[in-house]
């Protein structure tokens, strides 16, 4: 095993190359810092990722006859490139990302990743982040590696053999860090109340990132036999795995074990999940896949979103034609809940903005992307209350969700529903 520096590392790319580049707590900034000093000799790289943290000076304007971004989601570090002429959006679900490496409907000329250091056998562990970063390097011409060891080594799919390397960089770099538990508000603590109490002794949990899922997490201490099966995860499963709350006792697919694609969370979960095999990290094609999530019972998946309107469309990638962040998994686990036996599909968001707008609205922003149709949404959840809308006519829907929308905007609201349904009013329950 020969390490190479980061500069004769990134030679490997040359202009005109389609790169991967790892995502989550796994971004590899220390051979993207090192792909920015080649940025002279570089034109028309196009870069491609999920979500990505930490500071991306590769994004930055002063490149664009370098890097371009054609992004399969909308990190807040990449946002303002990929909504100006030096980025783009693809939409797709998370399960489907996989597909487009395979079929070369998208061929990846290069990966950058980020792993653990190799064990005894010469294996190395994809680490925080499974998800498509593995299809990615096993159908990659060439696989450039930082390794790393921050990187926690966690069981499952993530397994590269450095022989399937072309070239490996040393790095000692902290992971990137985020703790949602720390910025958890009133209005999320109240929301994390109302979806606590639909979750049932036995159900399996998925959440999606944020600080509402950690807020639920708080609230579910008198729960038994929970099973973690979801895209993500951060540090609010910790406590509970070692309360005995989270057991994965009644899971069909992988009892006893948490399963994830990718986790986010503080230095303290990184450690909690290293060679811990409770966990299974897999390929996002499997965890995401509705056939797995439905063969799992009481099925609890909590998402949130941007806006939705009185019909229940939910807009979750967009505000507007303003790419924000992705399809991501939100539908995969939406549809996936509403089939297992029990299941319970939730779509939780705060009742307004940050500006004080509503979020609950009468039609979706000109431009904005439907991730979440109205025939798949089941639960709605603000910090006002619970909708429940499956079975209800767009009449009673548009009345169920006024009762939840911010009160100091119910009134506009109630104003749109006699407007487009006229003054019948159904008994909404």
């Amino acid at each position: 095993m020969k390490f190479v520096s980061a500069e004769d590392a990134i030679k490997l790319i040359k202009s005109g190359d389609r790169v991967f580049i790892h995502g989550s707590a796994a971004t590899p900034h220390h051979l993207l810092n090192a792909l920015v000093k080649s940025s002279a000799s570089l034109r028309n790289v196009e870069l491609m990722a999920i979500s990505t943290l930490g500071e991306m000076e590769i994004a930055n304007k002063a490149y664009a006859d370098s890097f371009y971004f054609n992004s399969l989601f909308v990190s807040d570090n990449v946002r303002e490139a990929i909504n100006s002429d030096r980025g783009e959006y693809i939409p797709i679900f998370l399960s489907e990302i996989n597909k487009l490496f395979e079929k070369q409907i998208l061929k990846l000329d290069v990966a950058l990743v980020h792993l653990s250091p190799p064990d005894k056998h010469g294996f190395c562990s994809l680490g925080t982040s499974v998800d498509v970063a593995r299809s990615a390097v096993l159908h990659a011409q060439k696989v450039i590696a930082q390794i790393n060891p921050n990187m926690p080594r966690t069981h499952g799919d993530g397994f590269i053999h450095v022989n399937k390397i072309d070239a490996l960089v040393e790095c000692n770099d902290p992971l990137p860090e985020v703790i949602y538990g720390s910025r958890i508000t009133e209005a999320d603590k109240a929301i994390g109340r109302f979806c606590a109490e639909l979750i049932e002794d036995g159900s399996t949990l998925q959440m999606g990132i944020g600080c509402i899922p950690d807020a639920v997490l708080k609230n579910i201490d008198h729960c038994k036999d929970l099973g973690i099966h979801t895209e993500m995860f951060s540090d609010g499963v910790i406590d509970l795995i070692r309360k005995g709350v989270v057991t994965n006792r009644f899971k069909k697919k992988h009892p006893y074990k948490v399963v994830s694609s990718f986790a986010i969370g503080s230095r303290t979960l990184y450690d909690f999940i290293d060679d811990n095999p409770q966990f299974a990290f897999l390929e996002a094609d499997y965890v995401n896949d509705g056939r797995t999530i439905r063969s799992n019972p009481k099925v609890v998946a909590i998402n949130s979103a941007l806006e939705i309107d009185l019909t229940g469309q939910v807009c979750s990638d967009s505000i507007g034609s303003y790419h924000y962040s992705g399809v991501g998994g939100q539908m995969d686990f939406i549809r996936g809940a509403s089939l297992s036996a029990e299941g319970k599909p939730i779509i939780a968001l705060k009742s307004t903005t940050k500006r004080g707008d509503s979020k609950i609205v009468p039609f979706l922003k000109q431009g904005a992307g439907v991730v979440t149709t109205r025939a798949h949404v089941h639960y709605v959840i603000t910090e006002y209350g619970v909708a429940y809308l499956y079975g209800k006519n767009l009449h009673q829907r548009a009345l169920a969700l006024v009762n939840i929308a911010h009160p100091d905007h119910r009134e506009s609201l109630e104003k749109d529903v006699i407007k487009r349904f006229g003054s019948r009013n159904y008994f909404v329950q």
